[in-house]
């Protein structure tokens, strides 16, 4: 399953790095971060939690780039 969320971030280097992070994060298929639209498009792998993985997602991130956000 994909799923698209809204995402602060400063510059495009910062985005990809979390896009980087999301992809290593155990649950996560494959990920997508978009600096234009400030976007994260995440596909699960099956049978996962989603909110779950996406909390190790954003603690992921935050120790890449700390000031960045993932709308939840």
């Amino acid at each position: 399953m994909k799923k698209t969320y809204k995402i602060e971030v400063d510059c495009a280097n910062c985005a990809n790095k979390m896009e980087e992070a999301a992809k290593r994060t155990p649950g996560v298929k494959d990920a997508v971060v978009s600096f234009m639209t400030l976007k994260m498009t995440v596909e699960f792998e099956e049978g996962c939690k989603m909110e779950a993985v996406m909390q190790d997602v954003l603690r992921n991130c935050k120790k890449i780039e700390d000031d960045c956000e993932i709308y939840i």
